[in-house]
């Protein structure tokens, strides 16, 4: 039997590969527009985004779009020890390569403000599968896990095909769970946190 590291780096390569197969620019446009209208979206004061890479669903038109509606707009940093730190941008343009970056995604400069994390701050998460009660397969980093952790506060969304979703995830009890997961086709409320 397999080690449940070993389950998770099957299943990670299995949902990568399944991501990729699904990815269509027509269905990413769908879950952009259903984010956008979700009611956590609009009473937030900061949305905390992700720099989608690969065959994640695309986020530089959702952070235009939040930026223009007026909303302050962060993005992730990572760092020494698994930490990651939220910055806040004003241009698409303060994202940048990170050369030191595991997977090469842009970053905000770490002098960027970081925003002020409250009950209103929305926080979008990429991953590679979800259950429906709101399991995350993330990257295996854990960067996400230990910052909603020290920030429990935030309403949190996944973006993911439909074809991301599962029955059942290898996970273990620090593992976060989503509040929402929004696909192509729906919107999945999740009760789990």
């Amino acid at each position: 039997m397999l080690s449940s590291a070993n389950d998770k780096k099957a299943l990670r390569a299995h949902f990568q590969k399944v991501r990729q197969e699904t990815f269509s620019p027509e269905k990413c446009c769908r879950i952009a527009k259903r984010l956008l209208v979700l009611p956590e979206t609009a009473k937030a004061d900061c949305v905390l985004l992700y720099a989608s890479f690969g065959s994640e669903i695309p986020t530089d038109t959702i952070a235009g779009e939040l930026l223009d509606a007026g909303k302050t707009v962060a993005y992730p940093r990572t760092g020494e020890g698994g930490i990651m730190t939220f910055h806040v941008i004003t241009d698409l343009s303060q994202l940048i390569l990170s050369p030191s970056g595991k997977f090469s995604i842009r970053e905000p400069d770490i002098s960027l403000p970081q925003p002020e994390i409250s009950g209103n701050t929305l926080c979008v998460l990429p991953g590679l599968a979800f259950t429906e009660k709101g399991g995350r397969l993330g990257y295996g980093g854990g960067f996400y896990d230990r910052f909603i952790a020290d920030n429990p506060a935030m309403h949190l969304a996944a973006l993911a095909f439909e074809a991301q979703i599962t029955d059942t995830l290898p996970l273990l009890p620090h593992d976060i769970f989503t509040d929402t997961i929004i696909t192509e086709e729906r919107t999945v409320i999740c009760n789990e946190r």
